[in-house]
């Protein structure tokens, strides 16, 4: 498992109890209103705006609210058109980083980021300059404990996934980006149900941090993350489990 998924699972993990569940909330309002409006408000027919609701109910945001940022979306509410922007650059020690971001103001964003990446010796790139080293891929994440994790294995293999990892922190179910909904189907089918479910950019090569790299690398991630135009964040960088819980 790439040190961004150890990253990214350690930041669901607390996500929950996080201080800062009000950003969380604006985030998910935002991709809500986004997919509704791309898709259309019946999440049966939008699997992006089911995937997004079912993130939204893990995070407890009451359902007013997801029905409002429906709404919303589809026309039936006042409020900003997002667009969707993908941000690329390098950060500490080389690696590649990619961000999706949700904007009302291109101009506010793009500052804002170079601003966060400066403060951490990162900086910008252009357009296409590392995203050929990532590729869209589902991913289900489940938790290790009390999990069967041979049937796991092989009731994924047999729903169609490409591979399952496992973590210290948790299993990943890899899917083709496509395939996660029919695969989180029928592994909650079979008794599996996933404790989180995204469509994610997974890195094809890693770049192997530690000591200060690294430390700068995961605070760089956090910075960006708590940017309330930044929806996503993924980097190739690889951090050993021993670094990683050192750095924790």
């Amino acid at each position: 498992m790439s040190g961004h998924s150890k990253w990214a699972t350690i930041k669901r993990k607390k996500g929950a109890a996080d201080a800062k569940r009000g950003k969380v909330f604006t985030k998910l309002i935002r991709e809500i209103a986004t997919a509704a409006r791309l898709g259309g408000g019946d999440p049966t027919g939008n699997p992006r705006l089911r995937l997004v609701m079912d993130k939204a109910r893990a995070a407890n945001m009451p359902q007013d609210n997801i029905e409002r940022a429906i709404q919303k979306g589809v026309g039936g509410g006042e409020g900003e058109a997002f667009e969707e922007v993908v941000y690329e650059g390098y950060g500490p020690g080389g690696t590649a980083i990619l961000l999706r971001a949700l904007t009302d103001n291109r101009n506010r964003t793009v500052g804002e980021i170079r601003h966060v990446l400066s403060r951490y010796g990162a900086n910008l790139g252009s357009s296409g300059c590392v995203a050929y080293l990532f590729e869209k891929r589902g991913l289900l994440s489940f938790d290790p404990e009390g999990l069967d994790a041979d049937g796991l294995l092989e009731a994924a293999l047999e729903a169609g996934a490409a591979d399952v990892v496992e973590g210290r922190e948790s299993f990943e179910v890899v899917t083709a980006s496509g395939d996660l909904d029919a695969v989180r189907a029928t592994l909650e089918a079979r008794g599996f149900a996933s404790a989180n479910a995204e469509v994610s950019m997974e890195p094809s090569t890693t770049v192997k941090l530690e000591g200060e790299q690294a430390k700068s690398m995961l605070e760089l991630a956090d910075a960006l993350d708590d940017l309330d135009d930044v929806q996503g964040v993924y980097a190739n960088f690889d951090i050993s489990d021993e670094e990683m819980a050192r750095l924790a």
